[in-house]
This record gives C-alpha cells, structure tokens and sequence, in this order.
C-alpha cells in the first residue's frame, strides 16, 4: 500500500525526530532529505612537511623543489632540478636553515634521492675536486683554485659517512647556512666563479672499487675532469691512489690534475700530536683546524683557514636567550657549528645581517661550558633586539687571539 510524504515523514520523525528539521533548501518541514543538525567539527587542515621554491613562468617548473620527501615522493620532480637552481633554493632559504638546528644539506642530491641522472646534470662538463671539504681551508680552496683553472668547478664529497662507518657525530667547523658565504669569498681566486657543492651518498659509492668509482665519475655523472691531492685515496678500502685516478682517468677521457699538499707552517707546536697519525705528513687539514679549535688558538685557526673563524649563533625562537641592552648571553646548544675552547676572546666582531648588508660591531666574548656571553664595545652601538629580522642568526667573527 502507497503512502504519501506526509505519512513517511511522521513515521520518519517517531523513528528518529532528531534527524528530521527543517529543508535548508525548501524550508519545507514535511521533507525528509535535509535537515539542520549539528554538524561535526570539521578536521584541521593537513599540514604537509613540504618547502615549496619555484620561480615565475615559464621556468616555474623546471625550478620546482621539494624538501622533506623521500625519493620515491620527489624523484620525478628532481629530475628537473639542477645543482644551480638549487644553489638559488638554497639562497632564498639561507635564514630558514640558520634557524633549524638540523644537519640536512639542501645542496645533497643523494639526501633528496635523485638518481644518478639528475646527479649527472648538475656537474656534467664540470671540474670536481674531490675531498671531505669540512673545513673549507686553505688547502680545500687550492683545490678550488686549480679546478678553475681547467673548467667550471664543483666540490664532490660524499654523505653518510659518520653513519655508515660508526664515527661520533660531531659539530661542523663551517655552519651549513654560511658555507655560501666562505665559497663566494673564493670567487676572486678561482676566475671570479664561486665554487659549487655537489655531494653523493657514500652508501652507493662505498663498496666501489676504483675503476668503478672513476667510471661512475665519467660515464653517470659526466664529469670533465678531477683535481685531487697527492695523498688521495679512493675506491673500496682506499685501494686507489692518486696514480691510479690519473691513470683511470686517462682510460675514460677525463682531465686529471694532482697537486702537492698545502703543508701546514706551524708544524712544531703540533709535532707531538700529529706524529703517531700516519695519514698527517704535515699538510693543513681539518684535523689540524679542530686541534687548534680545542686549543683556543684563534691565530692558528686563521693560518689554516684563510679567514677569521666564524661562529654562527641561533637567536630567533630559541629558549633561554637572555638580553639586557648590549649584552646577550645564549646556550651552547643554539650554536650552529663548532666553537673554541672556553674562556675570554678579545677583539672579536658581531656581524647582524646578511653579508650584502651587514652591521659589523666590535665586541667581547666569554665562553663558558653551558654558555656564550656576549658585550658589545662600540658606545654607539644600538641595544641588542633579538626581535628584529636580523638576528634569525649571528655571526661572531674571532680575532687572531689566544685564548
């Protein structure tokens, strides 16, 4: 037997009279389809882990870039990137990576998984010299120097060491956000062209032997030659040496440059320490730059560098930063990279902005086991406001002192 609306309405509202109201639409109360209960709350929106970098049309695309996917969610975007577009993400984002206290290269092509295409892109024709470059010293920047020489030049090394091999994590001696900086103060030596980063991840390099390793340098990657020091050593349980890359190399068209070591001119004061490393034969390395880091010998530190040390200092959203006019004292854990021995440096430099429009003020520092404090010595200079757009970061620039 048919019933009419009326009669499914009310057996509708004697079921369930919560779900029967008014029709939005209609404002008919016979009509069973809408009615006006409470809606529940609506989800909050998903907040993706995603830095989004592009440029306008028509190159919008061909610069896209996403950071904090894995590879098999960015791998067929990062096809497109090349090492120099990055290098540009990297600069719109240099305060971005000052104020996170993480150990992420944007400049990795491995880190983001690409694959050995994308990676052939970015140096393909260049010059790689090739090495660990944590210090970016002075022997780092004649390798630099002779790559410029030849052809455009990169610096290769490789990701994932300290944790594939087991060593202890330790605090870079260049922050990552300034490596740009010391790189574009080389341009002048190397043909008025700043050096690129290129990195590879040490896991898909590890178990090569050296004609494999020089063959994935030619034929993946396209690589037009190689700059190295005399002590190099490369492929699987270093089993190469600089005689066999120049060999190798040579049987795979590429240009190979050797150079002698920058050797270091302080050798006396380190002959003790260095002498039972059979690897040191007296040349300026990395290991030589944290000794002398630890020693609180800030003139040393500038031989082996080139440049005053710079100490790179998280302001911005950190917790326990205390402030009083021209004096700021902030914990160790906001320092971005590796700092000196503890104890009193005079004569160092503030330096608040970015290196195009910098403020460079005098000062003093105190460095203690849980702190850093910090006066200013110029009387015209302003109180410090960490809440400025300035002091995302800062940089303290140490003199040639001894602690």
């Amino acid at each position: 037997m048919a019933m009419n609306g009326c009669r499914i309405s009310q057996q509708l509202r004697e079921y369930n009279p919560r779900q029967f109201g008014i029709c939005s639409l209609t404002n008919n109360k016979k009509c069973c389809f809408y009615y006006n209960r409470v809606r529940p709350p609506q989800p909050p929106p998903r907040k993706f882990p995603f830095l989004f970098n592009y440029t306008t049309a028509p190159q919008r695309f061909s610069k896209f870039q996403l950071l904090g996917t894995n590879s098999s969610s960015s791998s067929s975007s990062s096809s497109f990137v090349t090492n120099n577009s990055n290098e540009d993400l990297v600069s719109s984002i240099n305060k971005e990576v000052c104020t996170q206290d993480i150990f992420s290269d944007s400049l990795s092509r491995a880190e983001n998984g690409e694959n050995s295409l994308s990676e052939g892109l970015a140096v393909a024709g260049g010059i790689v010299a090739l090495g660990k470059f944590d210090a970016l010293h002075i022997g780092h920047r004649e390798l630099a120097i002779q790559a410029s020489k030849i052809g455009v030049p990169f610096l290769l090394s490789f990701v994932g060491m300290a944790e594939i091999l087991g060593w202890e994590p330790r605090a870079p001696i260049v922050a990552k956000c300034d490596r740009k900086r010391v790189l574009s103060s080389w341009a002048p030596l190397c043909g008025n062209i700043v050096p690129k980063e290129f990195q590879i991840d040490f896991s898909k390099v590890r178990s090569l032997s050296p004609q494999q390793f020089v063959e994935k340098l030619a034929e993946e990657l396209g690589v037009g030659g190689v700059v190295a020091g005399q002590n190099y050593r490369f492929g699987y349980r270093a089993a190469g040496d600089a005689s066999d890359l120049v060999r190798l190399c040579n049987e795979y068209g590429m240009r190979a440059s050797i150079i002698n070591s920058v050797m270091d001119n302080n050798q006396e004061s380190v002959k003790d320490t260095f002498s039972s490393n059979s690897h040191e034969k007296g040349q300026v390395s990395s290991t030589r730059v944290r000794h002398a880091l630890a020693k609180g010998d800030m003139k040393y530190v500038t031989e082996l560098l080139g440049r005053h040390h710079r100490l790179i200092v998280r302001v911005k959203n950190s917790e326990n930063v205390f402030r009083e006019r021209k004096r700021l004292s902030v914990p160790r854990s906001c320092l971005l990279n590796l700092a000196p021995k503890e104890g009193l440096y005079e004569n160092c430099s503030l330096v608040i902005g970015d290196d195009d429009q910098n403020v460079v003020v005098p000062c003093r520092l105190v460095i203690d086991t849980t702190d850093i404090h910090l006066e200013l010595l110029d009387e015209l200079a302003p109180p410090i406001n960490t809440n400025t757009q300035y002091f995302e970061s800062l940089g303290i620039d140490f003199s040639d002192s001894k602690v």
